[in-house]
């Protein structure tokens, strides 16, 4: 579409100077004074700036807005000066609030209090969901959960407090549900440390996955960068009915756009079929949106929205939505860069998969589809629940499929799992009957957090490598995520496609038409699924699993960090680039075919190491499938002949001061937003990531830390590349926006090819790869800018970013500083307030 634009010069003159940026935190609106969320009653939102900047926008474009463009515009932190163009220009955003889950707030907290920030500048969450472990029950499992993860407990706890962030203790539920019921609101800008962030554009929000130096950015008060997003629009018409689900929606979407189709772009759904998807349906639609690569999704504001807010207790919110409703929506006559048409009316129940969630099948046609394809018919297990379906609604579904099936002497033939979203969830579903009933039909409810859908499951009903079938309604079904098991084959539908599935305990059979046989013989068909979208009484919180940060604030707390822990790790700064161009670097690996994040830094039993990225740098690239002997985790070491696990190799590379690159496929990095897919390939030594093409989060992630993300110009110089080769890259020295690199590829037989590398860096970018990561890019601007300290000595006072990786400048604080000595080559720091030196500390302690 056509791109609009006006001079700098003219607008200021035309709109003022210094156009205020939108910060929540600190402004209400003027018609009314209605709280963010009940656990921040002084923080406001603010419709009244956001209205402002999307005028000042729109003015300048001089064209109608889509609501994503409202939102993301809105939020500018200089709407007046900004360039703005789809695709192609870098925004910089000022969002309202940040949520970080247990796994990657790790990374992040450390990062922060290295920062020297006395408390975080926009209102922060932790939601503890990732490290507990499905085996045997919620209960049980929950408190061996406490038990095994104490130590990153406390430290998330603790520095949560001191900081001003506040925590959600483990059994609270998984974070995107939390944040929809407490957090999201109509027009909000929310970033969160977790891909399917993206679940609270059911609520009229643009909430954004990242990772988790983004986060700090944004809890240091630095404005947040993003490209510019394109805007693609799906247009909704009929209504949802019969077995065809909210998820069903987006299980379409997948099989058109594919997992890249959706890359750099906002899906924006609108149309009359809106008004028959729940809030929480819209929010699954969302949700699953990160598998087809979008950067988000969202829905316009409506009734549906308003009677979510105001069943979760946020009335005033909706009624101040309601007053702003035409800022909610989008524009008339807005233009979006693709349009997608769905008649609800036709759409039919799907099932995708297996190993990749964009393999679309009509629920009709799978079973001859798996039969065709020696894909194993029986369902060994069918699991409900996660992020994207454990609304009080999907229980419900869930609830009135199984209850058929009881009243007629039936219960699961397949093992069947219940994930509860949230604590309020399980207890309202308690209270209601609908875990009753799930637990009769033979199902066994699980703690409210992520567990099987990360792969966080003790399985034991199969064999690593014996072929199987799980059927399950959550988002990813990569090959071993959920079970590490690389045989399993697992399939994406509805909780209620799910349920009848695990009823009937094979993939051939269709609710929809198929009959089943009661415990007295009578052949019966399953009726549609219906449950209330929302309980009729008020949602029943169950137990307070929320932690405040003090009143009185956190100067007096402290924050420890042992040495000799195996969970958590204190970050040194990465190396500089040297300068010159990176020459005769190895390829550790080519990659053959998707590669995920779960197959570059694997989940499950590994996230008990996000917190200290040396351990996890073990799990680095072990998923991924060797093109030289289609092997995983086996690769040769060049410089030893033999052959070794990937981290090893690099490890040994490393140590021998040889550089190395990644070669890969299409769309590498989709999946979760974890950095660590992107430190662990700093950390051991890699300097280049080459592949075909990038998805957005993993792109952004190599780029803060100081790896060059590459792609083929020409896709097919992919099998120009040798598992043995070198490689150089060459015109690092002249690195610029839009101008491709020289690739130099020496074949071990002594010839050597030649070809073009693109890149998306812009200026700041590349100013974070010549400084060794953004981080270090930034402790620069702080000295640059005359804040210089003395010369180093064994023991002297530095200015607190100066010695830890993963921190943020402070133009606020000038006297926030650090002592640190050298014991057998392990940096130990003490933060203090002062400019007094301390003695030696084997702890952090801030």
């Amino acid at each position: 579409m056509a791109t609009y634009c006006l001079t700098v010069a003219r607008l200021r003159v035309a709109l003022g100077q210094g156009a205020r940026r939108l910060h929540v935190s600190a402004a209400f609106s003027a018609k009314a004074k209605v709280s963010m969320s009940r656990f921040e009653p002084t923080n406001f939102v603010n419709y009244e700036k956001l209205n402002e900047n999307v005028n000042i926008v729109r003015k300048r474009l001089n064209r109608p807005l889509t609501l994503s463009e409202k939102i993301v515009y809105g939020h500018l932190d200089d709407p007046v000066g900004q360039e703005i163009a789809r695709g192609r220009t870098y925004l910089r955003l000022r969002p309202d609030r940040v949520a970080m889950q247990d796994a990657t707030a790790q990374m992040a907290m450390l990062q922060f209090i290295s920062s020297g920030l006395p408390q975080v500048a926009v209102p922060s969450t932790i939601h503890c969901d990732h490290l507990i472990e499905a085996q045997i029950g919620g209960a049980k499992d929950l408190a061996r959960a406490k038990d095994i993860n104490a130590e990153v407990y406390n430290f998330l706890a603790s520095a949560g407090a001191k900081y001003g962030v506040g925590f959600w203790k483990p059994g609270s539920g998984i974070i995107h549900q939390i944040i929809l019921e407490n957090y999201a609101y109509p027009g909000v800008l929310l970033i969160g440390t977790d891909s399917h962030t993206p679940n609270g554009g059911g609520l009229g929000s643009v909430c954004i996955g990242v990772g988790g130096a983004d986060a700090v950015d944004v809890m240091a008060g630095i404005p947040w960068e993003l490209k510019c997003p394109n805007v693609i629009g799906v247009k909704l018409t009929g209504k949802l009915s019969g077995w065809t689900s909210p998820k069903d929606v987006i299980l379409k979407v997948a099989g058109i756009l594919t997992v890249k189709g959706g890359t750099g772009a906002i899906v924006e759904y609108h149309g009359p079929g809106v008004d028959s998807i729940s809030c929480t349906g819209m929010a699954t639609i969302c949700n699953m949106g990160a598998e087809i690569g979008a950067t988000t999704s969202v829905f316009p504001y409506n009734h549906r929205m308003k009677t979510y807010l105001e069943k979760t207790g946020r009335g005033e919110i909706a009624a101040l939505a309601n007053e702003y409703a035409d800022l909610l929506v989008p524009d008339q006559g807005c233009q979006y860069d693709s349009v997608i048409e769905i008649n609800l009316d036709e759409l039919k129940p799907h099932i995708n998969g297996p190993f990749t969630p964009d393999l679309a099948h009509p629920i009709a046609d799978i079973g001859a589809t798996a039969v065709k394809n020696g894909w194993p018919l029986e369902v060994k297990v069918g699991l409900i629940g996660s992020c994207t379906n454990s609304s009080y609604e999907d229980m419900g579904r869930s609830a009135s499929v199984a209850k058929q099936a009881l009243d007629k002497g039936l219960k699961c033939k397949a093992a069947f799992t219940i994930t509860p979203g949230s604590e309020q969830i399980r207890a309202t579903i308690e209270r209601d009957g609908y875990a009753k009933i799930l637990n009769d039909v033979g199902g066994m409810v699980l703690a409210n957090a992520c567990g099987p859908c990360i792969g966080q499951w003790d399985r034991r009903d199969v064999k690593k490598g014996e072929k199987n079938t799980i059927v399950t309604s959550y988002n990813r079904n990569f090959t071993a995520r959920n079970d590490a098991n690389p045989a399993t084959h697992a399939f994406v539908a509805s909780p209620e496609i799910v349920t009848a599935l695990a009823i009937a305990g094979t993939l051939n059979f269709n609710p929809e038409v198929d009959f089943l046989t009661a415990a007295n013989g009578e052949k019966f068909k399953l009726e549609p699924p219906n449950a209330d979208e929302l309980p009729k009484k008020d949602f029943d919180p169950g137990q307070d699993t929320y932690q405040h940060p003090p009143a009185e604030g956190g100067a007096k707390m402290t924050v420890e960090v042992s040495p000799t822990s195996t969970r958590l790790q204190l970050l040194d700064p990465f190396d500089k680039w040297t300068g010159k161009d990176l020459e005769d670097m190895q390829v550790l690996i080519k990659v053959k075919g998707k590669c995920t994040t779960d197959h570059i830094s694997a989940a499950g039993p590994w996230l008990k190491f996000r917190g200290h990225l040396d351990n996890i740098s073990n799990n680095m690239l072990i998923g991924a499938v060797n093109i030289e002997n289609d092997g995983i985790n086996k690769i040769k070491n060049q410089l030893t002949g033999e052959y070794g696990g990937v981290p090893d190799v690099a490890r040994h590379y490393k140590a021998n001061g040889l550089a190395w690159v990644v070669v890969g496929d299409d769309n590498y990095g989709e999946g979760s937003s974890r950095e660590h897919a992107a430190l662990e390939p700093r950390h051991l030594g890699g300097r280049a990531i080459i592949v075909k093409s990038f998805a957005r989060i993993h792109e952004t992630n190599l780029k803060k830390q100081g790896l060059l993300p590459l792609t083929f110009q020409d896709p097919a110089d992919y099998d120009k590349i040798r598992p043995d080769d070198k490689i150089s890259i060459k015109g690092l020295k002249t690195l610029a926006p839009g101008k491709p690199v020289l690739a130099v590829v020496k074949h071990s037989d002594g010839t050597q090819v030649e070809f073009q590398l693109n890149h998306t860096f812009n200026q700041t970018q590349i100013e974070w790869f010549q400084a060794g990561s953004a981080l270090n890019r930034m402790k620069e601007l702080h000295w640059s800018s005359g804040n210089q300290s003395k010369t180093h000595n064994s023991q002297e006072t530095l200015p607190s970013w100066h010695l830890c990786w993963g921190v943020r400048e402070s133009p606020h604080l000038t006297e926030n500083h650090l002592t640190f000595t050298e014991t057998s080559k392990l940096l130990r720091f003490q933060t203090f307030i002062t400019n007094r030196p301390t003695s030696n500390s084997t702890m952090l302690s801030v």
